[in-house]
């Protein structure tokens, strides 16, 4: 019995150090849909992001946020309020204009993939973000998942809150 104790105890140290080394590193496992399942790598970027880049990227705090999370939209993880990083792909900069109707129009050219829903996979009502010039300091994200949670709902988002690019470690679609 107290080998079996040794061994338990042992092999959840070892997990926990490897954990522990993966975030130091940059390393994120992602186990949504938005993106390939698996393990990521936070690159850091040292110029602004631009349209096409895939990033780490921390929601803000809020009201729209911590609903998204009661929801269960979003995980908990290491950003402000205790969110998990989200990874999408930065669709809009600042200066360009959002329409949204039963697609995303970015400066009047439609955004592939961009489906907006009216209810989320429980049936409840999801109201999509109202449209509008992304402002300075702030990104509009989008992933060609469906289902996906992005700007199409909340709106541009804060670079402030930019870890940096996603490059995937060791992923699969599932």
């Amino acid at each position: 019995m107290r080998g079996v104790t040794v061994l338990l105890g042992a092999t959840g140290s070892v997990i926990g150090a490897l954990a522990a080394i993966g975030l130091a590193g940059g390393f994120r496992l992602n186990l949504t849909p938005s993106e390939p399942l698996g393990i990521w790598r936070i690159e850091p970027l040292h110029r602004a992001a631009s349209v096409g880049d895939l990033v780490f990227i921390c929601p803000p705090a809020g009201p729209v946020f911590e609903e998204a999370r009661q929801r269960g939209y979003l995980r908990r993880g290491l950003c402000a309020d205790g969110f998990a990083p989200l990874i999408k792909t930065v669709a809009a900069l600042p200066g360009q204009r959002i329409v949204i109707d039963e697609d995303v129009e970015i400066d009047g050219k439609r955004l592939g993939s961009s489906r907006v829903r009216k209810t989320d996979g429980e049936g409840r009502a999801i109201d999509p973000y109202a449209g509008g010039t992304v402002p300075p300091g702030h990104l509009f994200l989008h992933s060609s998942f469906a289902s996906s949670y992005d700007s199409r709902y909340f709106g541009p988002v804060p670079d402030s809150g930019l870890l940096g690019l996603a490059r995937p470690v060791l992923t699969f679609d599932p």
